[in-house]
């Protein structure tokens, strides 16, 4: 099966790859099996991730659930660069959450116009309806 994949390299909806069913520490000894001569030291240093904290995700002594989005993108994005087909998708399933969309600049543009228009309650408002539904899909 051919999986078709966006610009921005992520599956299509309806398209996922096979979900392998690893936590972040399998998946990341999976993925750096794959580019020899890289360590979890140069991961770390080029996803912007302290050593200290990327080696205790991979010794399983510190909890992933909680794992800033942008950190899993990070790591997306270091084993892209090294030649590794990876998708977001992977690592928050590792991770136990589900994926955020993708955060286009134009579609974040155009969010903060919008909240920018808003009296000030209702941008109070907006915000605790955003934490909510984050709430909610960490939860489902």
């Amino acid at each position: 099966m051919t999986i078709q994949q966006s610009s921005a390299g992520d599956p299509e909806p309806g398209q996922d790859p096979p979900r392998r069913d690893e936590d972040l520490a399998a998946l990341l000894e999976h993925l750096l099996a794959q580019v020899p001569g890289r360590t979890q030291k140069d991961l770390a240093a080029e996803a912007g991730i302290s050593y200290p904290t990327l080696n205790a995700w991979m010794n399983r002594t510190r909890g992933t659930s909680r794992i800033d989005p942008e950190k899993l993108r990070a790591m997306v994005e270091v084993f892209r660069r090294w030649g590794v087909r990876t998708t977001p998708r992977e690592f928050f399933e590792a991770v136990g959450r589900p994926v955020p969309g993708p955060s286009g600049d134009e579609r974040e543009a155009r969010l903060l116009k919008l909240y920018r228009q808003l009296p000030e309650a209702r941008q109070r408002a907006l915000l605790k309806d955003a934490e909510a539904m984050l709430q909610v899909s960490r939860i489902g």
